[in-house]
């Protein structure tokens, strides 16, 4: 399951109350060379590598998706992800369009995708400026990459708007729960026969 969506929509606070909620779930943790913030653990939000390592790890192909936001290396490692798809869970990212496109290609048949954002381009900036984690620049920069991003909803299955937690809330654990209910994750032939058959 992806969620994408403009930095400052609240897609941590929902993906953290969504996992609680849902059983058998697994939260992919980015890889970013982004510097660590006040309060953050390294393998809690993110794994914190260096830029080297970051490249290294790209040449040997040891990520499901990689992108350069705002200046630094963000990407999701595959070993982690295949062992939780191995154990039946549904995984979980949050992750930008464009890795989501990568994901797309990657595993179309068993990804479900939400576009979670806020109802106007003036609530998001009224968020980010209230949030305090970020300067100016980097605000500048979310909110020029809210509007690249904002163009790429109609690829996504479902688009939350995060006017009410609550409800916003109640609907990503809904489509969190119908994500393990689509088609293409049953063998329909065999499913169909067993179901004439018995």
């Amino acid at each position: 399951m992806v969620i994408s969506g403009p930095s400052g929509a609240g897609k941590s606070t929902l993906i953290n109350r969504m996992l609680k909620e849902v059983p058998d779930t697994y939260f992919s943790i980015s890889t970013t060379t982004r510097e660590m913030r006040e309060g953050e653990q390294n393998g809690r939000e993110y794994f914190f590598i260096s830029k080297e390592q970051f490249e290294k790890e790209i040449e040997e192909g040891e990520f499901l998706e990689w992108a350069k936001v705002h200046g630094n290396y963000y990407g999701t490692s595959l070993k982690p992800v295949k062992k939780a798809l191995s154990e039946g869970k549904l995984v979980v990212f949050d992750i930008d369009v464009q890795g989501h496109k990568i994901v797309r290609e990657k595993f179309d048949k068993i990804t479900t995708s939400v576009f979670l954002t806020t109802p106007s381009l003036n609530v998001l900036k009224e968020r980010l400026s209230k949030r305090g984690t970020d300067s100016k620049d980097i605000i500048e920069k979310r909110i020029k990459n809210a509007l690249v991003e904002i163009k790429e909803i109609g690829n996504y299955d479902f688009l939350i708007i995060n006017d009410d937690l609550e409800k916003a809330c109640d609907s990503l654990i809904s489509v969190a729960k119908s994500a393990r209910l689509k088609t293409s994750l049953f063998d329909l032939e065999q499913f169909i026969d067993h179901w004439i058959n018995n």
